[in-house]
Formats: C-alpha cells, structure tokens, sequence
C-alpha cells in the first residue's frame, strides 16, 4: 500500500500540472480580472446558480443522513 502511494501522489501532481482549463490565447498575458466585453465567458458562468442550489441540497440530504444515523 505504501508503494502505491508512493507512485500515485507524484503522478498526481504531475498531472495537475499538465491540465489546463482554458490555455491562454495568443496576445494575452496575464492581467487584470474579471469578464472584458468580448472576453470569452466560462461555460460554468451559466450555471453558477443551479450549481450552487445542487450543492446545498447535497449539504442538507447527506447532513440528515448521517445524523439520522448517530455514528
């Protein structure tokens, strides 16, 4: 088990450093925040809302589960 860890950590790590959400595009670097008119949006933008009602429902279905439960 420890040998495993031993791999899995550092290949995750790896790995983290290998994924990108969005690569940057070309001309831009770095900067200031927030959404520029033309700035291409982030497809989560749209969800934000239901996302976050999703999460709580989550919060309060796994709360009274474990609760009922007494562990």
């Amino acid at each position: 088990m420890k040998t495993i860890n031993k791999l899995i950590y550092p290949l995750f790590i790896f790995a983290v450093f290998l994924v990108n959400a969005q690569p940057p595009r070309p001309g831009e670097e770095g900067g200031g925040g927030g959404v520029t008119p033309g700035g291409a949006a982030s497809p989560i933008d749209m969800y934000v809302y239901a996302l976050s009602i999703v999460a709580v429902t989550f919060i309060v279905f796994f709360t009274k589960k474990y609760k009922s439960q007494k562990i």
